[in-house]
């Protein structure tokens, strides 16, 4: 059985930075592409940024790119969503989960965690 648990989120101001972990566990976290997604209010959940199985890679949505960056340790069956320069619009529950392929937002695995929720204040 999955089990993902995202943490990391809050309340921050425009132009504000936070750091959102995601660690899994009841799979062999190295052998999975993975990517962090996104739900806003009354929104579908969007795939943000994406990870090779071993961090050689990483691909981004161009409405976060060059703002957020995605890292992973396996070690530590943790990846990670560094966001910097929030926006409003950024506002959202962040999710993890594994992807077929770091670029491609087909999720792996059908259990989602509880998210973890970013509110960004302008």
């Amino acid at each position: 059985q999955v089990q993902l648990v995202e943490s990391g989120g809050g309340l921050v101001q425009a132009g504000g930075s936070l750091r959102l972990s995601c660690a899994a566990s009841g799979r062999t976290f190295s052998d999975y592409d993975m990517g962090w997604f996104r739900q806003a209010p009354g929104k579908e959940r969007e795939f943000v940024a994406g990870i090779a199985w071993n961090g050689g890679n990483q691909y981004y949505r161009d409405f976060v790119k060059g703002r957020f960056t995605i890292s992973r340790d396996n070690a530590k069956n943790t990846v990670y969503l560094q966001m910097s320069s929030l926006k409003p619009e950024d506002t959202a529950v962040y999710y993890c989960n594994a992807v077929r392929q770091y670029f491609n937002r087909m999720v792996r695995w059908d259990y989602w965690g509880k998210g973890t929720l970013v509110t960004v204040s302008s």
